[in-house]
């Protein structure tokens, strides 16, 4: 990735790692696990390093909804199960990371839905979800998904869903639904997924980053 690039990251200060942009894994309270999937951003990382030469710090961040070194990453990666719980401290500083530049990736483990939007609803109230169309450019990048996103693990019978908070006409907030990106990112003996469905995960996180990088 071009440093140029860092410079749409509007009111912060994107973290270089021996001239290396590094993307981070959002901590939050509540009781759910924020930790899981250890090995998908890394394994991520090193796909995007390798076919798109982003130039990705190898290493992610973890950084805590309500710190200010969340403003040292252009991308935050959520992920979890179950209870999320934002406070008023925390609220204000996400809301101040996504509109200054910042971006939120979350992507459901399968069951975090409930608890994530309300809590998304507190950092904009004026703002409601709205599915992304199968014609986003966030589907085509790099690559072409055009069905929106693959479905990787089956949850509940359903059809993989995309959804998006835009803030001002830029999307601040995808939230991938039914479709669990971060377990085709894991190692492939965690979950035993094929390699071609390996493949379209690692496709469709490429293109995430992609268009996060030069919307």
């Amino acid at each position: 990735m071009k440093k140029t690039l860092l410079l749409l990251f509007l009111g912060c200060t994107c973290l270089l790692v021996k001239g290396q942009t590094q993307i981070a894994l959002l901590k939050y309270g509540g009781g759910g696990d924020w930790y899981a999937n250890p090995t998908s951003l890394t394994n991520l990382i090193a796909f995007c390093n390798a076919d798109a030469r982003m130039n990705l710090a190898t290493e992610y961040a973890v950084v805590d909804v309500g710190s200010s070194q969340l403003f040292n990453h252009p991308f935050v990666h959520m992920t979890g199960h179950g209870n999320v719980l934002f406070n008023n401290q925390e609220v204000q500083n996400l809301r101040n990371y996504l509109i200054g530049g910042g971006f939120l990736h979350i992507d459901d483990n399968y069951g975090i839905k409930d608890y994530v939007i309300p809590q998304m609803k507190k950092v904009f109230p004026e703002l409601d979800f709205v599915e992304l169309p199968f014609s986003h450019p966030i589907f085509h990048q790099k690559y072409h998904f055009p069905n929106g996103l693959p479905k990787i693990h089956e949850h509940d019978n359903l059809p993989p869903r995309a959804y998006g908070l835009i803030y001002q006409g830029r999307l601040v907030c995808l939230f991938t639904y039914e479709c669990d990106l971060g377990d085709g990112w894991e190692d492939p003996d965690v979950h035993n997924d094929s390699q071609a469905i390996r493949q379209k995960a690692f496709q469709m996180g490429e293109n995430i980053l992609q268009f996060v990088f030069t919307q």
